[in-house]
């Protein structure tokens, strides 16, 4: 069988988490092929909500073994918390069900600070990072001087390799950025205990998943953050340090092309980013409390990682045509279209204009596209509440032009369609022929 990749087509935060969830039911292995526990991923099982941030969200399952990728920056702290929460679930976590690459970094302490220091350098026009060393632990890698999972299964090594990387990050922390230093003695030790937990989970993933793929069982690419978060393809600098990206899930993992089956777009009903940058769709007012909700209930648009509010707006087009030519989407599921309803009008952007003329594509320039102004279609909205659709003939038909309207304007199957935040609230739209 192939690799199935699952790609956010916005700026994250699109429920990845829930379509891993329900494609893993028939998945022999799950990989995480990008970032680290800056992603949030929510899986909702009646009445338990399972919150992920480097575990893949097919560790429910307990068929589907579970992979971080080298493609992925680790924290070991974090990752053995979330490891022991699971556990008190009745989560099976141990060694033979949950693998990393010995090629994924790991992220430190002196990661963290350096991501405070820098954040708190740029004041105003900081990038909106969450905090959490990512960016710095990806410049070490990039900068070759990393430190790898692989590092776990020798003791010596680690203690010595972690010595000499807080000693080289304090002259930073220290000199540059005035702050206080770490003491390498004590980051050593707290490491080493990390090693003697996760040691035993390292594995060569890259041979791992070859082996599962050359054998026919089902593997599935988990990604997090989202196309528009691409350190090439999003909206730079106001992205993330990896690629969430296809192109990201093959080197992330170890896999080559000719191994891709599908490469599902993950989209919400409408658009939320978290963070600084231009969002040409983004509403405002009672409009936004509309699509964002008040925080109360746990599917609301508040980050799962930072509890920030998101940003929202609506539905932009021309962003899903362009995720959709970077990652070859074959077909697409959509989120929360519950809450699009009650709405009278739903405007759905389908092309911009840039100082007066318009444009279908999405420009490459932040400068240029905090100058475009979104052009709106107003569709008609429905009054019907949708939770308990579970079939495409359950969808008002306003809801079904709605989508149809997406497929044909992205030229994109829309596979499935997601009506609330639990395990059984999909339409699997996967038989509609919405291009005719």
């Amino acid at each position: 069988m192939p690799l199935n990749i699952i790609i956010g087509a916005q700026w994250g935060d699109e429920g990845k988490g829930r379509f891993t969830d329900l494609l893993a039911a028939d998945t022999d292995a799950v990989g995480r092929f990008s970032g680290g526990d800056n992603a949030g991923h929510t899986v909702t099982v009646g009445e338990d909500v399972f919150k992920l941030h480097l575990i893949p969200s097919g560790i429910i399952h307990e068929k589907a073994i579970c992979i971080i990728g080298n493609g992925v920056v680790m924290n070991p702290a974090v990752f053995i918390r979330e490891m022991d929460g699971l556990i008190e679930r009745g989560i099976d976590v141990g060694p033979e069900r949950l693998k990393i690459s010995r090629a994924c970094h790991i992220i430190t302490p002196a990661h963290i600070a350096l991501d405070k220091a820098k954040e708190m350098a740029l004041g105003t026009g900081k990038i909106g990072t969450t905090l959490r060393g990512i960016g710095p632990a990806y410049m070490d890698k990039i900068g070759r001087s990393g430190l790898r999972a692989g590092l776990f299964a020798h003791p010596e090594a680690l203690t010595a390799a972690i010595h000499a990387h807080i000693e080289a990050h304090n002259n930073t922390l220290t000199k540059i950025y005035g702050a206080a230093p770490l003491d390498a003695t004590a980051v050593a030790a707290e490491y080493a205990v990390y090693a003697q937990h996760l040691a035993p989970h390292l594995a060569d993933a890259s041979v791992l998943l070859d082996d599962y793929l050359k054998a026919g069982r089902a593997v599935l690419a988990e990604g997090a953050q989202g196309t528009f978060l691409d350190i090439d393809h999003g909206t730079y600098p106001f992205v993330t340090s990896s690629s969430p990206t296809a192109g990201g899930a093959l080197t992330g993992l170890g896999i080559g092309p000719k191994m891709v089956g599908r490469v599902i777009g993950v989209c919400k009903a409408f658009t939320s980013r978290v963070g600084s940058g231009p969002f040409p769709c983004e509403a405002e007012g009672e409009t936004a409390v509309r699509l964002r909700g008040t925080g109360a209930n746990p599917w609301d648009e508040y980050g799962t990682t930072t509890g920030r509010a998101r940003r929202v707006g609506w539905l932009d087009l021309v962003m899903l045509r362009h995720a959709g030519r970077i990652n070859s989407f074959t077909d697409i599921a959509i989120t929360k279209l519950d809450i699009l309803s009650g709405l009278a009008e739903i405007p759905v952007c389908v092309a911009y204009t840039l100082d007066g003329e318009r444009i279908n594509h999405f420009p490459h320039s932040l400068e240029e596209l905090g100058r475009c102004e979104p052009v709106f279609e107003l569709l008609p909205g429905w009054q019907e509440d949708v939770t308990g659709a579970r079939t495409w003939d359950d969808l008002p038909k306003a809801a079904q032009n709605y989508i149809e309207y997406i497929a044909k304007d992205t030229q994109t199957p829309i596979s499935y369609v997601s009506v609330g935040p639990g395990r059984a609230q999909v339409v699997d739209s996967s038989a509609i022929d919405l291009l005719s």
